[in-house]
C-alpha cells in the first residue's frame, strides 16, 4: 500500500487589524515561520512504526488548495492538524476521499473531537498513535475493499492499546526529508509537562505523567539528521525539557560533542541551576522558550491544575531571565493577554518589564480556549465564548472570548498597541543590544 503523510503547516490568523498591520509580530510570526518550516514529527514517528512492506512519503501543504499532486496517487492518506487547522484538513480530506484516497486524522483536534472528525474522514486517531498505527494497517489489509464509513472501528484510540514505551520510541523517518528544504529538524527528549495550564492544549493528547528518553537515544536521532544535513539546527520538540534538571545535565554534557546548535521550551526553574546553564551554553542551546504568561503573579493565580508553580515564581521572574542569558543564551519570554485577572493595565506592565530585564526575544498571545482544555469548558459554560466551534479561530491571535476585566475591544486593541512598541524595530534593537554586549 502506497500511504502519505501529511501534515497541514502554516500560520493563519483572522483578525482584519492584523493581517492589515502585516502580521508583524516578530516574536511570534518569525516563530510560527519557524514552526511551519519543521517537519512534523508525529507523521515521521509514525511512518517509522509502518512495516516495511509498504511505500511510504511525506507530505505538507498550507491549505486544501496546495494539496500535492502526489497525494492523489495514495490508497491511504494520514493527516496530522492542529485545531486552527482542522476546517482546512477536512476539506483536504473531502478532495482526497473525493478521488478514492483512504483519509486518516491525527493530532490535537482530533483528540479532543474525534465524532466530528469521523464526519470528514474515514479514521479517526486519538491520543499518542505509536502502538494503534500498526494494529489499524493490519485491519485494513483485513476488510479489504468493504465500505469503511460503515466499519464500527472508526475511530482509534491510544488507551485501548496500551502505554507508548518512551523509553524504546522508534526512530523517526528522517530520510523521507532528505529532498526538503528544511531549516529545523524536530527531536524529541521528553512528553508532557508536570504543571498542566488550564489554556494548554499540548497536555490532551497525553494520558501519562512527564517521560524522559535515555540520552542515548537522543543522540542517535541527532545523528541521523546529521547525515540528511552536516550542520542542522535542533528543535526539541517538548513542552518542557529540563523538569529534571540532574538529567538535563546529563543531556546537556552529551551533546557537547556534537556541535549542533539547537533551541528549546522550558520553564524558568532552569535559571536556578547554574552548572546547568554553563552546560547549556557549551551544549550551543541557542534559545530557550518560556511561558511566563505574565510578569504580575496575580495574574497568574489558578492558571495552573496541579500547582502555582508560575505564581510562586512571578516575583522572581526578571533575575532569573538575566541569570540565563548572562550565559549566552537567548530568553524568548511568552505573555498571555486576556488572562482572567488581566485588566487593562496589563499591556503597559508587559512592556515595562521587556524592556527591563532586557528580553531578546518576546513573544505575546491570546488567551484561546482550546477546545478539550479545561479553559473551553469553563469560558463556554460561563457563556464567555463569541463563537463556539469557530476552530480557525483558535490561531492565539483572534480574540474569540469575553476577557473578566477588560472588554473585547480593550483586549484587541491592548495587543495591536503592545506589539506596534514590542516590535518596532529601534526597540527591538534596544532589547538586544545588550545582550550582545554582555555577550562580548
Amino acid at each position: 500500500m502506497k500511504i502519505g503523510f501529511l501534515a497541514m503547516s502554516g500560520l493563519r490568523a483572522h483578525d482584519p487589524k492584523l493581517i492589515e498591520l502585516g502580521l508583524t509580530f516578530p516574536g511570534v510570526i518569525e516563530r510560527g515561520r519557524v514552526v511551519a518550516s519543521m517537519p512534523c514529527l508525529a507523521l515521521l514517528i509514525l511512518a517509522a512504526v509502518t512495516p516495511d512492506d509498504h511505500e511510504v512519503h511525506y507530505f505538507e501543504a498550507h491549505d486544501s488548495n496546495s494539496l500535492p499532486e502526489d497525494l492523489y496517487s495514495c490508497d491511504l492518506v494520514a493527516i496530522s492538524a492542529l485545531t486552527a487547522q482542522a476546517f482546512e484538513a477536512y476539506s483536504a480530506a473531502k478532495q482526497l476521499r473525493s478521488q478514492g484516497v483512504i483519509v486518516a486524522l491525527g493530532g490535537l483536534h482530533a483528540t479532543v473531537c474525534p465524532e466530528e472528525a469521523t464526519e470528514h474522514v474515514d479514521f479517526v486517531f486519538v491520543g499518542e498513535g505509536e502502538r494503534s498505527w500498526p494494529d489499524f494497517l493490519k485491519f485494513l489489509a483485513d476488510v479489504g475493499h468493504q465500505d469503511l464509513t460503515l466499519s464500527a472501528k472508526r475511530i482509534w484510540r491510544a488507551k485501548d492499546f496500551g502505554p507508548v514505551d518512551f523509553q524504546n520510541a522508534p526512530l523517526p523517518r528522517y530520510d523521507l526529508l532528505k529532498n526538503g528544504n528544511w531549516n529545523r529538524f524536530p527531536v524529541q527528549t521528553t512528553r508532557g509537562c508536570p504543571w498542566r495550564c488550564d489554556f494548554c492544549a499540548s497536555s490532551i493528547m497525553l494520558d501519562q505523567p512527564y517521560r524522559k528518553r535515555p540520552v542515548d537515544q537522543v543522540l542517535r536521532d541527532i545523528r541521523a539528521i546529521k547525515k540528511l544535513r552536516k550542520r542542522p539546527f535542533i528543535e526539541l520538540a517538548d513542552d518542557n525539557t529540563f523538569v529534571d534538571h540532574r538529567w538535563g545535565r546529563e543531556l546537556c554534557e552529551a551533546l557537547i560533542p556534537e556541535r549542533s546548535k539547537w533551541f528549546t521550551e522550558t520553564d524558568i526553574s532552569v535559571a536556578d541551576d547554574e552548572e546547568l546553564l554553563r552546560l547549556l551554553r557549551r551544549a550551543r542551546c541557542r534559545q530557550l522558550l518560556i511561558g511566563l504568561e505574565s510578569n504580575d503573579a496575580e495574574d497568574l493565580g489558578g492558571i495552573e491544575l496541579k500547582a502555582d508553580f508560575k505564581r510562586r515564581r512571578a516575583a522572581d521572574y526578571m533575575d532569573a531571565v538575566r541569570r540565563i542569558q548572562s550565559h549566552g543564551i537567548t530568553v524568548n519570554g511568552c505573555f498571555v493577554l486576556g488572562l482572567d485577572h488581566q485588566g487593562p493595565d496589563a499591556f503597559q506592565r508587559i512592556l515595562d518589564f521587556a524592556m527591563a530585564v532586557p528580553l531578546y526575544e518576546v513573544q505575546v498571545t491570546v488567551m484561546t480556549p482550546f477546545p478539550g482544555t479545561p479553559l473551553y469548558d469553563r469560558l463556554l459554560n460561563e457563556g464567555r465564548i463569541i463563537e463556539p466551534g469557530r476552530w480557525d479561530l483558535c490561531t492565539l491571535f483572534d480574540v474569540n472570548f469575553v476577557p473578566k476585566k477588560m472588554s473585547v475591544q480593550q483586549l484587541r486593541e491592548g495587543i495591536y498597541w503592545l506589539a506596534s512598541r514590542l516590535y518596532d524595530p529601534a526597540v527591538v534593537q534596544q532589547r538586544r543590544y545588550p545582550f550582545f554586549r554582555n555577550l562580548n
